[in-house]
C-alpha cells in the first residue's frame, strides 16, 4: 500500500489551469483512457471510513386509493428491504467499485444494530471499528416507496456526541490501521460520531502518515474540519458555511475560497445538483464539471458515492480534477436508481465509453 500512497497526487500542482479562472471557465475533461487506468487500479486502494452508521429500511408497495380516515394514500406493501446507509453506504460503495474498505462508527444494542451488522456481513475484515452504545438506538431511516416515488420517511435516532470512551476506541482502531491505508473518509451526518476532538485527532494521525482525509460535511460542524485534504459540501452547505446567498458561479467561488481559507484545507469540491460540480484548489485554480446524470430518480446517497469514488481515485494517483471527474460520472449513475445504491466498476467504465 505504501507504494500507492507515495505516488499520491493530492499535493501535485495542476499548472494546466488558468490562474484566476472562474468555476465555469474550465470545462475540458481529462482523457477517458487516463480515467479508465485509475478505475483499473481501484483494487490497490485501502480506505477507512469513519462516521455515522445508518440502517436504511425500504418498504416497497403500490397505491390504488386514498384512505377514508385521512387524505393520505394507502400503500399496499409488496416487499421490504434493508440497505447500508450513511458511512456504511460509503463503505459499501468503495467495495462495489473494487477497493478495499474498513469501517468505524457506532450502533445501538438493538434489533436495528443487529440487522445493520448482518447487512455488513462478511464484507468487513474486522469488527474492531464498530462500537456499541448501550444507551442509544441504532439510527434507522424507514422510507415508504410506491411507484418509484417516496411517500414518507420516518427516522429513529437520538443525537448527541459519542461517549468519550467510545471515541477513544475508534481512534485506537484508526491508529492501528493507519499504516496500511491510502485514504481516510469522514462521513458526517451530524448524529454524534464526528466531534471536534475526533476530527482533531484524525487530522493529527493522518498527517503523521501523510494519508489524505476527505470529508462529506455538515454545516453545523464546519469548524471541526480544519486541516483536512478535501471537503465536499453541496452548494447550499457551501454558501451557508460561508455566510453567503445564491448559487451563481461567482457566489460558489467566493464560498469555496472562504471555506478553503478558514479550514486550511487543500481543496473544496462543491456539488451543485443539475449544474454538476465545481472544484477549487489553491492559487485560484478552479474547474467546472458539468453533470453526467441522464435521468434523476433519487438523490439518496449520491454524496456517499461521490466521496467513495474520490477516495479510490486519489488513492491510485489521480489528480484532483481526474478524481472529481470520475466522482461526477459515478454520481450521475447512482441518481438514476431508486433508493440507496452503489456503482460498479463496469457501470463507471461504460459511462466513460458512452459519453
Amino acid at each position: 500500500m505504501g507504494a500507492v500512497r507515495e505516488g499520491h497526487s493530492v499535493n501535485k500542482s495542476t499548472r494546466d489551469a488558468s490562474v484566476g479562472a472562474g468555476p465555469s471557465s474550465r470545462t475540458e475533461k481529462p482523457s477517458s483512457n487516463g480515467l479508465r487506468r485509475h478505475i483499473q487500479r481501484f483494487p490497490q486502494a485501502s480506505v477507512l471510513v469513519i462516521g455515522d452508521l445508518i440502517l436504511d429500511h425500504y418498504i416497497w408497495g403500490r397505491v390504488s386509493r386514498i384512505s377514508p380516515e385521512a387524505p393520505v394514500p394507502v400503500v399496499h406493501v409488496e416487499s421490504e428491504s434493508m440497505r447500508l446507509g450513511g458511512a456504511a453506504n460509503v463503505f459499501n460503495n468503495i467495495l462495489a467499485l473494487g477497493g478495499k474498505a474498513d469501517l468505524c462508527g457506532m450502533i445501538g444494542s438493538d434489533e436495528a444494530g443487529r440487522l445493520l451488522l448482518k447487512e455488513l456481513g462478511p464484507k468487513r475484515s474486522s469488527r474492531g471499528g464498530v462500537v456499541i452504545d448501550q444507551d442509544r438506538p441504532t439510527i434507522k431511516k424507514s422510507r415508504v416507496i410506491a411507484h418509484n416515488q417516496q411517500i414518507v420517511r420516518y427516522d429513529v435516532e437520538r443525537k448527541g456526541e459519542m461517549k468519550p470512551q467510545l471515541q477513544k476506541r475508534i481512534l485506537r482502531y484508526v491508529e492501528s490501521r493507519l499504516r496500511e491505508l491510502t485514504c481516510l473518509v469522514v462521513s458526517d451526518y451530524a448524529k454524534g460520531v464526528v466531534t471536534a476532538g475526533l476530527m482533531a485527532e484524525l487530522v493529527r494521525l493522518a498527517a503523521l502518515r501523510k494519508v489524505p482525509i476527505i470529508v462529506d460535511p455538515k454545516v453545523e460542524h464546519f469548524g471541526f474540519y480544519k486541516g483536512v485534504t478535501l471537503i465536499t459540501p453541496n452548494h447550499l452547505e457551501a454558501t451557508q458555511a460561508a455566510g453567503l446567498h445564491g448559487d451563481g458561479d461567482q457566489t460558489i467561488q467566493e464560498a469555496a475560497e472562504t471555506i478553503r481559507q478558514r479550514l486550511g484545507c487543500q481543496t473544496v469540491l462543491v456539488t451543485r445538483g443539475e449544474k454538476g460540480m465545481s472544484l477549487f484548489e489553491g492559487n485560484n485554480h478552479s474547474w467546472h464539471i458539468p453533470t453526467q446524470a441522464r435521468q434523476v430518480y433519487d438523490v439518496t446517497g449520491a454524496g456517499d458515492t461521490v466521496v467513495s469514488t474520490l477516495a479510490l481515485a486519489l488513492s491510485t494517483g489521480a489528480s484532483m480534477r481526474e478524481a472529481a471527474t470520475l466522482a461526477n460520472y459515478a454520481a450521475g449513475i447512482v441518481v438514476g436508481m431508486v433508493g440507496t445504491a452503489t456503482v460498479s466498476t463496469k457501470q463507471l467504465t461504460e459511462a466513460l465509453v458512452g459519453d
